[in-house]
């Protein structure tokens, strides 16, 4: 086998090598991606849900209020 043969074995050795990283790469960043929605999708769920708390708790506040000026 002469050197130029063997020259285009390695390049075409790096190049699957090359396009393996990508295929890897890629199925990565698909599965980053999904995670970063998911957890995007949980954060404004959790948002909401603690919306919806301070907003029990600021109704507990006035009605606590209220009572203390009603018996005052």
């Amino acid at each position: 086998m002469s050197a130029h043969e063997q020259s285009l074995l390695a390049i075409g050795d790096r190049l699957d090598r090359l396009l393996e990283l990508c295929r890897a790469l890629q199925e990565e960043n698909r599965s980053l991606r999904h995670s970063q929605e998911q957890l995007a999708t949980e954060r404004a769920q959790l948002l909401a849900r603690n919306e919806q708390a301070r907003s029990r708790v600021e109704a507990m506040i006035m009605r606590l209020k209220s009572l203390e000026q009603n018996q005052g």
